[in-house]
């Protein structure tokens, strides 16, 4: 199925120099904003967030305000209608009816996919469950481009949630796609990056590998990732428990780093990065926040100018299977169709991209 619009779900869906387009749209922002400051004057964005959000959040309505583009929308779903059982179809129908441009934020992954199936308006996907976040991506692209001076022949750690953390995830499947990037993923057993995404780094032959201790893979990095253990993810506050305080960014650990080390969170922090990292000239995650409002200035002019070609949104076959993954939209929201791609019994679902077998 294809769409219309040209809607941001997966930076995956375009090809890379689209990705350097809307960079270097936002390196100009930067460095001119006034230029762009009333871009948008008469635009509407909605931002329908159910789930908690700062800077995401934030900075998007930000990114549309300096724009000069209005906002409506909703940051608790008890507050709208969604507390009154109504489905994700209907909720973004409505919405997208009244607005230029919408961004959502659902715990549950596929959500954007689903809800710009029916759209009236172009969908940008601002985190779906622990799947993807294409915007922090390209936050976190835009911040590399202007402190690290380049995008290629990176070692880059990421520590951490590797198995929930979708920044993580948007990220190395991005980064791999530049010229001789190098991966180190530092986790416990438990909070492994998934599959799928080692898969797509062996697909494009990246190299990479992983290790438990960050002790052991500080010193040989250009880019440290840190990721928060999502106490949200987690089915019990035992497991949570287990596995909160394992890594810790301090001022020693800082010591074994590279002098042009750039480290990164997408924030907020828990207790991941002692304080004491801040003032450290390599501590660059509170202005790569800020480099998120240009990049989402960026998008959004992109968006709603709709000069580039819209990537289709499913164009695998349905199957009268189930997807195994029981935080997938399809579970939850079980109108959408049960759309897959694949080869012979080896299937993975079009929204979360779980994997499953054709029994």
């Amino acid at each position: 199925m294809s769409s219309s619009y040209l809607n941001l779900i997966d930076l995956n869906d375009y090809p890379v120099a689209f990705w350097d387009r809307l960079i270097e749209l936002g390196h100009n922002i930067k460095n001119d904003p006034e230029k762009y400051s009333q871009s948008c004057k008469g635009k509407i964005m909605a931002t329908l967030f159910y789930e908690p959000s700062t800077r995401t959040q934030m900075s998007f309505q930000t990114a549309m305000i300096r724009l000069g583009g209005s906002i409506i929308g909703f940051d608790n779903p008890s507050t709208s209608s969604v507390a009154k059982g109504e489905n994700l179809k209907d909720t973004t129908k409505i919405v997208s009816s009244y607005a230029d441009i919408l961004v959502m934020r659902h715990p549950v992954a596929g959500a954007a996919k689903a809800a710009a199936l029916t759209a009236d308006c172009p969908i940008i996907n601002a985190g779906d469950g622990g799947h993807l976040h294409p915007t922090q991506t390209l936050t976190d692209l835009l911040t590399l481009r202007e402190e690290k001076g380049s995008l290629e022949n990176l070692t880059i750690g990421m520590c951490g949630d590797l198995k929930n953390g979708r920044t993580v995830h948007s990220l190395v499947k991005a980064m791999s796609m530049y010229k001789n990037n190098k991966f180190v993923f530092i986790s416990t057993d438990a909070l492994k990056l998934p599959s799928y995404i080692k898969d797509v780094l062996s697909a494009k032959g990246a190299e990479y590998k992983e290790v438990e201790r960050l002790e052991d893979a500080i010193g040989e990095l250009d880019v440290l990732y840190m990721t928060r253990i999502q106490r949200e993810r987690f089915a019990s506050e035992e497991e949570y428990q287990k596995q909160k305080d394992v890594y810790v960014l301090d001022r020693h650990k800082m010591l074994k780093a590279k002098k042009d080390l750039v480290v990164l969170h997408p924030l907020p922090r828990v207790d991941e990065i002692a304080v004491d990292v801040d003032d450290d000239p390599r501590a660059k995650y509170f202005i790569q926040a800020k480099y998120g409002v240009y990049v989402r200035m960026a998008l959004i002019l992109t968006v709603l100018e709709g000069k580039e070609q819209p990537a289709p949104l499913l164009f695998g076959k349905e199957y009268r299977i189930s997807c195994p993954n029981s935080k997938c939209i399809t579970n939850t929201e079980t109108y959408l169709p049960k759309s897959f791609v694949g080869i012979g019994d080896n299937l993975i679902c079009e929204f979360c991209d779980e994997r499953t077998l054709m029994l």
